[in-house]
């Protein structure tokens, strides 16, 4: 009977890590937290115009799972561009960006989920310019994207977008704005960043 008793035990135990380790392997479920976002660094250098051009970028985001399909989040973003010549700065732009996403999972308790994503930004662009040129804005866009899972918290996320709509006007008096609209994929411009889930 001890014997029918262990061996029973160790089944259950077998089988509870078993399915413990298949969890493991990654995914999204009701709930769960995650956070992902960019950042980049570009540097150049025209030694035939003496020009040198740097920037960078941050942008951090943070995500909610709703239900096991639907994640909303929010995000920020601060830009920064700089060009010399002959050692001196010849222009400067920064910009701020806060936004709000949303996200549908299609395979959310995958090691491999896809999503669509729409987003929503407003921007505020300042340069060095004469006057001090600023800029204001409203970014929208839809996309898709995928997330595999190396492991139970940590996922390489790649994402495209298909759908955008970009609306603003520089702040000043009289100023009309434009507007773009954008339809396609550009296979050249996939992101790549780290998605982290708590």
């Amino acid at each position: 009977m001890k014997k029918i008793l262990f061996a029973a035990a160790a089944v259950f135990v077998f089988g509870f890590a078993n399915a413990q380790e298949e969890k493991s392997d990654g995914g999204f479920a009701k709930g769960d937290v995650f956070v992902t976002g960019a950042f980049t660094f570009r540097s150049s250098n025209d030694k035939d115009f003496n020009s040198k051009t740097a920037g960078f970028e941050v942008a951090p985001q943070v995500g909610y799972f709703l239900t096991e399909n639907i994640a909303i989040g929010a995000r920020l973003g601060f830009t920064s561009n700089e060009q010399k010549t002959a050692g001196t700065t010849t222009f400067d732009q920064s910009s701020l960006s806060a936004g709000a996403f949303g996200r549908y999972y299609f395979t959310p308790a995958d090691k491999f989920s896809l999503f669509a994503q729409l987003g929503v930004d407003y921007f505020t662009t300042e340069n060095n310019l004469p006057g001090g040129t600023k800029f204001n804005g409203l970014d929208a866009g839809l996309g898709a994207g995928l997330n595999y899972f190396v492991s139970s918290n940590f996922s390489i996320e790649a994402g495209v977008a298909f759908l955008g709509f970009s609306s603003g006007k520089e702040d000043v008096p009289g100023a009309k704005g434009g507007t773009a609209f954008n339809f396609g994929a550009d296979w050249r411009t996939i992101t790549f960043g780290v998605n982290y889930k708590f």
